[in-house]
């Protein structure tokens, strides 16, 4: 009999006990985020400027890398013209100046030849690693580009993972001449077309993980053709997912994880519903700000949602998923028309201290007319 009981109680508690397994963390990042001071913007008048990665050297100071472009180009420049740049600071908060170019284009020669995009820093065992889009392309895009251009589409398509590292967070850097990540060779992989915004960083296992943009082909894909006009319409591939792998060296092989991550059911046919994700580790689980886009983890259209997982590869929404609303406050007690998007956090021992991001600003009208950078502290 007392067998029997114990078997009954194990089989009724067994749900409860998976329930507790899966229980939400505690985490609430939004509470941390304080009013932002126009003091915080990283701006320059001659570049486009798009987010920023931070990180503390061990000279104490403060490093960013982030993207940049030719003002003249207008937004959509950055898949053809933009480089990774590197400013220092002596605090957290700036100001940041601007030093030199980080990652220059390398010819077209080199799958990141004509652009480098999106970095994010991570620094391991003493090198710093700094990942990055690249791409390249053998046709020299129109300016202003734009996703109306079939030859913005090339170097859209042709986007790729990489990794630099360096003794030193001001350099110089070392490159592979391959990506780090690619695309897979099964035409009906959800990566198979182009892979890119790379998110990597430290799991509590001590190996790294990545989550990133993919975009697979459609069936009725086709490569662009210069002579047609409208043949990106089949050539673009098919919608926006994210897919998560992981590797025992910074510089990989990293393995993926078959199965998209951050879907849901319901959204099958949405072309996008996250974007830009950053991921981290802090008290043993795995966690990511991704921006929400249709406001379906938070609510609010273009916020930026906290996402945690216990493995690294299975992602739901935290149980307090807003960390920015899509209206920042400001100090002044007003609040933003524009969004924060491509957030990144500095992590100093162990905890988030800053959020990073990039702000399109509209300018005489024109949406995204200019683009720079924005800290956020958090407490």
């Amino acid at each position: 009999m007392q067998v029997k009981i114990k078997f009954f109680v194990l089989v009724v508690c067994m749900p409860f006990l998976k329930m507790a397994c899966q229980e939400k963390s505690e985490l609430n990042l939004g509470a941390m985020v304080q009013p932002v001071s126009e003091k915080h913007k990283f701006i320059s008048e001659d570049y486009h400027i798009w987010g920023a990665s931070v990180v503390k050297g061990d000279d104490g100071k403060y490093h960013m890398y982030y993207s940049r472009w030719e003002y003249e180009l207008g937004h959509m420049g950055w898949v053809t013209d933009s480089e990774i740049a590197y400013a220092v600071a002596d605090k957290a908060e700036g100001p940041y100046k601007h030093v030199n170019v980080a990652l220059p284009a390398r010819g077209k020669e080199f799958w990141d030849g004509t652009t480098t995009h999106n970095p994010n820093i991570v620094k391991k065992d003493g090198k710093y690693y700094l990942y990055y889009m690249g791409c390249t392309s053998h046709v020299k895009a129109v300016q202003p580009t734009s996703m109306k251009h079939k030859d913005w589409w090339i170097y859209r398509n042709n986007q790729r993972i990489g990794v630099a590292w360096s003794d030193n967070p001001e350099g110089p850097w070392n490159r592979l001449n391959k990506p780090v990540i690619t695309v897979d060779e099964d035409s009906n992989a959800p990566d198979a077309l182009m892979v890119s915004n790379p998110a990597i960083n430290i799991g509590p296992d001590g190996k790294m993980f990545a989550v990133y943009k993919v975009v697979g082909k459609n069936k009725d894909w086709k490569p662009i053709d210069m002579s047609s006009n409208d043949t990106w319409k089949v050539s673009k591939g098919s919608r926006v997912r994210y897919l998560a792998s992981s590797a025992d060296n910074p510089l990989g092989p990293f393995k993926k994880h078959e199965e998209p991550i951050f879907e849901l059911k319901g959204e099958e046919e949405t072309h996008m519903i996250a974007e830009d994700p950053y991921v981290w580790s802090q008290d043993g689980k795995y966690y990511a700000l991704v921006t929400d886009i249709k406001g379906s983890f938070t609510g609010d259209s273009g916020a930026i949602a906290l996402m945690e997982s216990d493995n690294g590869q299975d992602w739901v929404q935290s149980k307090h998923p807003m960390v920015v609303p899509s209206k920042i406050l400001k100090e002044d007690g007003t609040r933003t028309e524009y969004k924060i998007e491509r957030p990144q956090l500095l992590i100093e021992d162990g905890k988030p201290t800053f959020l990073f991001g990039a702000l399109g600003i509209t300018v005489n009208g024109v949406h995204r007319g200019h683009a720079c950078n924005l800290r956020i502290p958090l407490k």
